[in-house]
């Protein structure tokens, strides 16, 4: 498939994905934040593609708790993040695996997910960025932080965009540390 039909199907599956609604459940009475999905599927001329439930509930809370204060292109920033450590060697090889990586998010796992409406969106952006969204945005990050704060580890990354409140560093490229 060429570069411009692949490009074309990733357009078509985010555009499908954005306007079809999903069936949520924000909050259980228990104070988990579970929430109950359909399983989806997206579908374009090219393929179908299926999107896993758990993947999405786990993209989703990432999204909602590191970034909901963020624009759509900050949102897509922090999942593109998410989604290149997936695909990383020195990360977990899944979704849920990388969010819930100890050490690597500061949400606290057991919050409770109170703006349903941001919460909806944030699922969006999850969605399209499951869904097979380019990718483009962070130039290949693997690591953000707000901007507010200044960690150690930040040295000794390549930094590669800043979006909205955070900015973004790709790992592959260890900078010397003279």
């Amino acid at each position: 498939m060429s570069i411009s039909k692949s490009w074309l199907a990733r357009v078509s599956v985010c555009v499908a994905v954005a306007f079809s609604p999903v069936a949520t459940i924000p909050a259980l009475a228990d104070g988990k934040h579970q929430v109950a999905y359909e399983t989806r599927t997206a579908r374009t001329s090219q393929a179908t593609v299926r999107i896993d439930p758990n993947d999405l509930q786990c993209l989703a809370e990432a999204l909602y708790f590191e970034a909901r204060g963020e624009g759509v292109q900050g949102q897509r920033a922090v999942a593109e993040v998410i989604l290149n450590r997936v695909d990383h060697p020195r990360f977990p090889r899944t979704v849920c695996g990388v969010v819930n990586q100890r050490g690597q998010f500061t949400y606290n796992k057991n919050a409770r997910i109170r703006e349903k409406g941001t919460f909806a969106r944030v699922q969006k952006v999850a969605m399209a960025a499951l869904a097979g969204a380019p990718r483009t945005l962070t130039n290949g990050a693997t690591y953000f932080h707000a901007r507010s704060v200044s960690p150690s580890w930040a040295r000794r990354f390549e930094r590669t965009a800043r979006i909205g409140a955070h900015t973004f560093y790709r790992s592959d490229r260890r900078l010397a540390s003279n």
